[in-house]
């Protein structure tokens, strides 16, 4: 599993014109599924982001977590983080899990954010989605499982 985290001020993200999902402020998820990712890679990623001290404290250093202030999280899948561009101009995406494995994965990550007390908004999974943020810091990383 590999997620990238970007700190935001706000997002949201568009399906066909319409808002499905959108936060004031905390992090935006862009995740990806390989197949061979199980529930214990969700949860170990979900309790990871959760308590990821990448927020300023009151000393203005970066020690708090997005549930230590309140954020909440905008997830959207993106199997494309599993685009292999080594060879040739066109990625190769046979790393990336199947809808029939990703999907029930995806959706249990979710529930593994919402159980570590944080408000959980997503995307439409397999849908073409317009993703907006404001990157705070810009403050970017990348989660995996492995």
């Amino acid at each position: 599993m590999r997620v990238v985290v970007q700190r935001s001020k706000e997002a949201s993200v568009t399906v066909d014109g319409t808002i499905v999902g959108s936060i004031p402020f905390g992090l935006t998820l862009l995740v990806g599924i390989t197949h061979e990712d199980q529930e214990q890679d969700a949860t170990y990623v979900a309790e990871k982001i959760a308590n990821l001290r990448i927020f300023e404290d009151e000393s203005g250093k970066m020690n708090a977590s997005v549930k230590d202030k309140g954020g909440a999280i905008l997830s959207i899948s993106q199997f494309t983080l599993y685009g292999d561009c080594r060879k040739g101009r066109r990625p190769n995406f046979m790393e990336a899990a199947r809808p029939e494995h990703a999907k029930p994965l995806y959706d249990f990550f979710n529930e593994e954010l919402k159980k570590q007390g944080l408000h959980v908004e997503t995307g439409k999974f397999g849908a073409m989605m317009d993703v907006q943020l404001i990157n705070d810091g810009p403050v970017t990383l990348i989660v995996e499982s492995n």
